[in-house]
């Protein structure tokens, strides 16, 4: 029995991969119509459908929303009970279905004509009555569902999201959207952190363990031992950095038996330490962490010493 499940699994893959790569011939003069006008457009992208169109609607404006394309999400059942006030006369509409022929589209594509400054359709039948109505008709026509009995929409409704997909990357593209612009939407989660939360907004929190270089290795102890971050930068008076200390080095110094008295904190300090900008983004510390094998980083701007940021403040913030 796991054989053929595994077999059917595999078999829809393969079907879904094929509703995909098919699309390809789809992506012509009309696609790049689409594009064009979406992205002059001063209005918003109004995206309907019905039944499992309807869902893969909501996917594609949250998509567009996130990447830059102002949407909204207006489910065809509801458009012909109200909803339809949604719509503005500078706005673009784009309407799914598969079939292109359900009593719900009938009904509200001649509404939607009147109403949009654009309609374009996301349909499975490109001789449909939602096709011939259409300013632009984007074709994601399968050769069939995945489903057993070729009824299920499964690679259908995948051929929509993809399409919905390019409209979103080719949009990015056209405007330029950037990781930037890309965080000021994603300020949430981890994704968001990722692409916001900078050193400098972690480092303030913590101490700024510093000795001079003539001090006593006894005062480093203290140093290390009351701030508490397992190391310490080594300065000059005016605050530039000269190097650092960390509780590793004092561990290795003790091992060789050293006279501790005569020696100070620039006899064992390492010089031109690993440092970070405080503008940079907090996960590119943790990249120069990692790639260096060190829990440690001295953020300095100009050389000047300004703090500590450690694995720990990232381990806090969830990177790790």
């Amino acid at each position: 029995m796991s054989v053929s499940i595994i077999q059917i699994a595999l078999n829809t893959i393969e079907l879904e991969a094929r509703s995909i790569s098919g699309l390809s011939v789809f992506i012509n003069d009309d696609f790049e119509k689409a594009v064009q006008t979406i992205a002059v457009s001063k209005g918003r992208v109004i995206v309907s459908g019905v039944g499992k169109s309807a869902i893969i609607a909501q996917k594609i404006v949250a998509t567009f929303n996130s990447t830059g394309t102002p949407s909204v999400f207006m489910h065809a059942a509801d458009a012909i009970h109200g909803d339809l006030g949604i719509i503005q006369p500078d706005d673009i509409v784009i309407l799914l279905s598969k079939s292109g022929e359900s009593p719900e589209i009938k009904v509200l594509t001649p509404l939607i004509k009147k109403l949009c400054s654009t309609f374009i359709a996301i349909v499975g039948n490109a001789q449909s009555f939602l096709a011939k109505n259409a300013d632009i008709v984007l074709n994601t026509t399968v050769e069939q569902e995945a489903c057993p009995n070729n009824l299920a929409p499964t690679t259908s409704t995948t051929a929509q999201m993809v399409m919905g997909d390019a409209l979103a990357v080719c949009l990015m593209e056209l405007k330029g959207f950037q990781s930037k612009d890309f965080a000021k939407f994603h300020p949430g989660g981890m994704l968001g952190k990722k692409l916001y939360l900078k050193v400098e907004d972690l480092y303030k929190a913590n101490q700024k363990p510093n000795v001079f270089a003539t001090q006593s290795i006894k005062e480093v102890i203290v140093e290390i031992t009351a701030k508490r971050l397992g190391v310490t930068a080594v300065i000059d008076r005016d605050e530039t950095l000269l190097g650092i200390i960390t509780d590793g080095d004092l561990r290795r110094m003790l091992e060789k038996n050293i006279a501790i008295d005569t020696v100070t904190a620039g006899d064992i300090m390492t010089k031109n330490p690993k440092t970070i900008a405080s503008e940079e983004l907090a996960e590119n510390a943790l990249d120069r962490l990692r790639e260096n094998q060190i829990s440690q980083l001295i953020v300095s701007e100009n050389g000047k010493y300004l703090g500590i940021i450690s694995v720990h403040d990232l381990i806090k913030e969830g990177f790790v």
